[in-house]
């Protein structure tokens, strides 16, 4: 099983530079990691030069995890269903470029709260692959009733079936908005953890600096231990297994990657010559 880890968004890491000044470029970060997440196209959708400058400034083998438009995840219930065809034919042009060097790896859906395990929105996601086609997709759901007991088997089978990677989310658990991270292979060529911290105040926490500290949190040795077995004992192993850290409000994300990939002694093919022992983090 390949493993491979990454960061949403490549600007936010200043220890693989050395430099709080800055930004930190996209070719910058592409000699650390092999996958980055953008969340860009939630909100609008980038030109394809955009794109294409992306493309130009990474190896050939780097990927891109891309966020499917928020009237694709229906953050705006009751859109008329061929407005909604129509956004995601303009997506689908828009990715055209990364379908086409092989660099995206997967288009994530972060489903709202309210997108729940009923007949409804479980036809909507058969509505989405066929959309899509054959393009991977990943669904990250944020509403508990895809995991009672009596329902989870029937929403692996489901994903099994549609050929999604069911993302296992790590979160503040145990909350009423939040769920429980569950591991499991449902697409063969990939499985895909998100990490977004366990600061259950700062989850909670629906006032105006809710974005600034729902993601403050860093993970100790013994957490970060925990995802080694849990990878380690995940059967059937996919052919692929992608660890993306989203605990980044105070830049969090990047010493946490590079110290579980230390810890598992993951190397990246392909990468510039610089290592986890470089940056002194350890």
């Amino acid at each position: 099983m390949k493993i491979t880890m990454g960061m949403t968004t490549w600007t936010e890491h200043p220890v693989l530079i050395h430099n709080e000044q800055r930004p930190v470029r996209l070719d910058e970060y592409a000699q650390y990691f092999p996958v980055v997440e953008v969340d860009t196209f939630f909100y609008a959708l980038p030109q394809v030069s955009t794109i294409q400058n992306w493309l130009a400034t990474v190896p050939p083998h780097f990927q891109f995890i891309i966020k499917a438009n928020q009237k694709m995840t229906l953050h705006q219930r009751n859109q008329e269903r061929g407005e909604l065809e129509q956004v995601f034919q303009q997506y689908r042009r828009t990715i055209a470029p990364l379908v086409a060097t092989g660099q995206l790896k997967t288009i994530l859906f972060q489903f709202p709260p309210y997108f729940d395990a009923t007949v409804r929105d479980f036809s909507y996601l058969r509505l989405i692959r066929e959309w899509l086609g054959n393009l991977p997709i990943a669904v990250e759901f944020r509403n508990q009733t895809w995991y009672k007991k009596e329902i989870l088997p029937s929403v692996l089978d489901f994903c099994q079936e549609l050929n999604f990677t069911l993302v296992a989310a790590d979160e503040p658990h145990n909350t009423p908005t939040s769920v429980p991270f569950v591991l499991a292979t449902t697409n063969p060529d990939l499985a895909m953890l998100r990490l977004h911290g366990r600061n259950r105040k700062g989850w909670e926490n629906q006032g105006k600096e809710w974005r600034k500290t729902r993601t403050l949190y860093r993970y100790s040795s013994e957490e970060l231990g925990f995802f080694e077995q849990q990878i380690k004992s995940l059967q059937p192993q996919p052919k692929e297994l992608c660890i993306i850290f989203n605990n980044n409000s105070a830049k969090d994300a990047a010493p946490n990657a590079l110290s579980l990939q230390k810890m598992m002694n993951v190397k990246f093919e392909g990468l510039a010559p610089k290592s986890p022992e470089q940056l002194d983090l350890f």
